[in-house]
């Protein structure tokens, strides 16, 4: 099943039309929505699938697909991405524009979800990036742009990614003791490919370190030795099993 979304914000205030969503209905009783964004240049579905073949009865999957936008790091070259970006490091320029209509998007796909449900969000490569925006936005209780943040996410995950805004992460954390409390009791989820070639393994170990000395402590960074820039069943094992711990999910029987 699927639906269209609406249009977003990004650089130079261009509205962008979001493509298809894929949902994967639970299969046993409905205990958790996870939306999950792809990487750069890909869609929903191709996650969507892998994401049903898991042991995970008890979630809901919702894989939106990006806008297609032109692409700094491609020379301008348009295609699907959840916000603008120049290199995909801690370094690089952040496109908060781009990165707030991304997490307000997936907010909003979360918001009419029933309130016994707990809520997360996950995340490939860009996807992870934009992932951990949204728990940043989450802890903060805002978005960049001083929009409340509408609602309460129980986890994060994030695979081959980056953490975007990383510069201003630990000051917004420490403005509140509100903001400490939700950061401190956030698990996040990081697994990181030492042989990745296109978000250092590097970049994913600092991206923790930055999470965890800004204030989310439940922040899990799990490496995979000869692991490039993509993923394996070995990995997704250990994703399905963390967040089993961590949601509290029924056993799948048999």
């Amino acid at each position: 099943m699927s639906y269209g979304g609406g249009s977003s914000g990004g650089r130079g205030g261009r509205r962008l039309e979001y493509g298809r969503t894929y949902v994967v209905r639970p299969k046993g009783r409905h205990q958790a929505t996870i939306v999950w964004l792809h990487g750069l240049g890909d869609n929903g579905a191709s996650w969507s699938q892998l994401l049903d073949s898991l042991p995970l009865p008890n979630i809901k999957w919702i894989c939106p697909t990006a806008p297609t936008r032109p692409v700094a790091a491609f020379g301008g070259f348009p295609c699907t991405a959840w916000f603008d970006v120049e290199e995909t490091s801690l370094d690089g320029s952040d496109d908060t524009e781009g990165l707030d209509a991304s997490a307000a998007h997936v907010a909003n796909l979360l918001s009419s979800e029933p309130s016994d449900v707990r809520l997360g969000i996950g995340g490939f490569s860009m996807g992870a990036a934009a992932a951990l925006h949204s728990a940043a936005c989450y802890a903060h209780g805002r978005f960049t742009n001083g929009t409340v943040y509408p609602i309460t996410l129980s986890v994060v995950v994030g695979l081959s990614g980056w953490l975007p805004c990383s510069r201003t992460l630990r000051s917004k954390i420490e403005s509140s003791q509100t903001c400490l409390r939700k950061a401190s009791a956030l698990p996040i989820l990081l697994n990181h490919g030492r042989a990745d070639e296109v978000v250092t393994y590097r970049n994913g170990e600092r991206s923790a370190e930055i999470l965890r000395s800004s204030g989310f402590q439940y922040t899990y960074f799990k490496a995979y030795d000869g692991l490039g820039h993509y993923t394996i069943p070995e990995e997704m094992d250990d994703v399905s099993k963390w967040l089993s711990s961590r949601l509290g999910l029924d056993r799948p029987r048999g």
